[in-house]
């Protein structure tokens, strides 16, 4: 947990540094938010390995299909990335832009998902058949 608390005090600080750098440094600003949201990304990668652990038990005890668990993880990475970067495009200033990413983000995990609403459709039509 002191990583976290770390990487919390290293955000305000890059934030301080952007504050102070101003409209005259807006490129080194976007260069720095770029290096520590960077940076914030491969420290939470370190605390999701566990979660990945205990999806792959989960996976084990239910005798879960891969391809599903493998297509949740992607939906939450895409979520994740790309409200990350829609944030950068419109603290730079790109509104449109994130809101664009947002919208092909949302597009994608509907897409990837696909699979799984079909499963579960099948599933719904197997438990209304037996009542």
């Amino acid at each position: 947990m002191s990583g976290y608390f770390q990487a919390a005090g290293g955000v305000l600080i890059a934030v301080i540094l952007v504050l102070t750098l101003g409209k005259d440094g807006k490129q080194t600003a976007l260069l720095l938010v770029l290096g520590v949201c960077a940076m914030v990304g491969v420290l939470a990668l370190g605390y999701l390995e566990p979660v990945v652990d205990f999806i792959d038990r989960l996976r084990l005890v239910g005798k879960l299909d891969n391809g599903m668990l493998g297509i949740l993880l992607k939906v939450v990475g895409i979520g994740i990335i790309g409200e990350i970067t829609s944030l950068i495009c419109t603290d730079s200033g790109n509104a449109s832009l994130g809101k664009a990413l947002q919208l092909l983000s949302t597009a994608v995990i509907l897409r990837l998902s696909l699979p799984l609403l079909e499963q579960l459709v099948e599933l719904l039509q197997q438990i209304l058949g037996e009542i």
